[in-house]
């Protein structure tokens, strides 16, 4: 028979040769300049040789030329040894010639230089000195300010509309976030409170039964819980319980675009979404501060029976002649602004959040930070009140 003719498939590439290591060859010319040879295949996964060599025999040459006649095959290994090669003449003012060299690497090369680095593009790996760290670190600051400000003005004049009858929110989400910020927090507020009463018992029972004045555990516990514990512990409680779910609702909101399509069909975020929340809370908290100050004083009532031995009515009359009217509505005072901070810290957070599940999560941990920093911030705000009014 005879030998069958074969005939290559249309579109077809022919099979490549097997690829040779990659070799390059450091020649001096008579005329003082430096001619590289590179052969075999200049690929990445080869591995592409080292070029010490070469730039250390380039400081003596006049010009630098760069063969790449050999060169069997090639991917961007070539491509960054032609760019260094390239850069390395230039700063020695000679010239540079590739003959033989692939025009693909040579438009590569080109390509890359184009677009200079930009001089500050590694910026962020280097170790910036003390001075622009503080920089940095004031005008984010200053533009989270701005931000507070503003969001705290839209939500002004979003509670005048409501005043006015023109908010455009449902009664039916108020009423449900009413409920969540108040019936179903009571138990965690009251786990808390009644905890914080036991701690306030026993440190205060530690010290004064040095002095055999025990009784006076009655004015630690009532004084502590009603002028200022149990509103803060509520805050605080709410802030990692409301405040974060807050900013976990409308972050999510925002990253499926229902904020978007609220603001496109011309109903405002601020009056459908945050505005019923911040009410819910902020009118809310003095019923929970009351809540935890009764709670709280039967946790200092508990501690003081059983180790004190101070009988309930004893301990109940003590501690109510130590309590004020002032220190009873002072503390409501203080948990009504802070349900507002923790409202308005979690809705800002939220609206904030960007477009994906990590950062609803990211928005949540700012909206906990944040709301408190802002209730011990403003707790320390209202000691210094107080001492100066002498209340």
């Amino acid at each position: 028979d005879p030998t069958p003719t074969t005939h290559p498939i249309p579109g077809s590439m022919p099979a490549a040769p097997t690829s040779t290591a990659p070799t390059l060859a450091i020649r001096t010319r008579d005329d003082g300049g430096l001619t590289l040879e590179a052969t075999g295949s200049w690929t990445l996964q080869s591995g592409i040789p080292a070029l010490d060599d070469a730039f250390q025999a380039l400081g003596r040459a006049s010009a630098l030329t760069l063969d790449g006649s050999g060169v069997e095959d090639w991917d961007s290994g070539l491509v960054q040894v032609t760019i260094a090669l390239r850069a390395a003449a230039r700063d020695r003012g000679i010239p540079f010639d590739a003959p033989g060299l692939a025009a693909g690497v040579i438009r590569l090369a080109d390509l890359a230089e184009a677009v200079p680095e930009k001089t500050d593009a590694r910026r962020g790996s280097e170790h910036l000195d003390l001075l622009t760290r503080i920089g940095m670190a004031t005008v984010q600051a200053g533009a989270g300010i701005r931000t507070t400000a503003t969001f705290i003005g839209e939500l002004t004049l979003s509670f005048g509309r409501m005043l006015r009858g023109k908010g455009v929110y449902r009664k039916q989400d108020l009423l449900l976030m009413l409920q969540r910020a108040g019936m179903e927090a009571l138990s965690i507020s009251a786990l808390v409170a009644f905890l914080l009463g036991l701690i306030l018992a026993f440190i205060g029972a530690i010290q004064l039964q040095k002095f055999g004045a025990t009784i006076f555990v009655a004015d630690l516990v009532g004084i502590g819980m009603v002028r200022d514990m149990g509103a803060l512990m509520t805050a605080i409680v709410m802030a990692g319980r409301s405040g974060a779910a807050y900013a976990a609702e409308i972050g999510s909101m925002k990253a499926t675009q229902e904020v978007d399509a609220l603001e496109t069909t011309g109903v405002s975020p601020m009056d459908f979404l945050v505005l019923p929340r911040v009410i819910a809370i902020t009118a809310m908290m003095p019923l929970l501060t009351v809540f935890a100050d009764v709670v709280g004083v039967f946790g200092g009532l508990f501690v003081s029976w059983a180790m004190l031995d101070i009988g309930p009515s004893m301990f109940l009359q003590q501690a109510t002649r130590a309590v004020t009217m002032g220190h009873f509505f002072g503390g409501l005072v203080k948990g009504t602004a802070y349900g507002l901070l923790v409202g308005i810290a979690g809705c800002m957070r939220g609206l904030q959040a960007g477009s994906s599940s990590l950062a609803v999560g990211a928005a949540a941990t700012s909206a906990v930070v944040t709301g408190i920093i802002w209730v011990i911030a403003a707790c320390g705000l209202f000691q210094l009140l107080q001492y100066v009014l002498g209340i």
